[in-house]
């Protein structure tokens, strides 16, 4: 599956249950923002050792996987609704980054 298709298959999931007229950018924003903070709590009180162990639980593992896909469909789907292509906005911002932090000399 292409993030096309990803993007695709979240527009009909909208629109079939008539989510469409709810789906604004305040209301995607704040639900995206709901789902990293659901994400956070998954590792807000870990050690650093039990952080880096998140596969070893395998609750932990399901739930981690799941809030990072609820991240990332809130996230294209709000792309979607802005009109942004994600891959483009990515990239760009990446070589914005590697003009501002040059890899250190070696």
């Amino acid at each position: 599956m292409t993030l096309e298709d990803l993007t695709q298959r979240l527009r009909d999931f909208a629109a079939a249950r008539d989510w469409e007229p709810f789906h604004t950018p305040k209301n995607l924003t704040m639900a995206l923002s709901g789902e990293v903070g659901e994400l956070i709590a998954l590792f807000q009180w870990l050690t650093p050792e039990e952080a880096a162990n998140w596969r070893a639980d395998p609750t932990q593992e399901f739930n981690v996987q799941d809030e990072i896909a609820d991240v990332m469909l809130y996230l294209v789907r709000l792309a979607d609704v802005l009109g942004i292509d994600l891959l483009e906005a990515a990239n760009a911002k990446v070589d914005r980054n590697e003009k501002r932090f040059p890899p250190l000399a070696r």
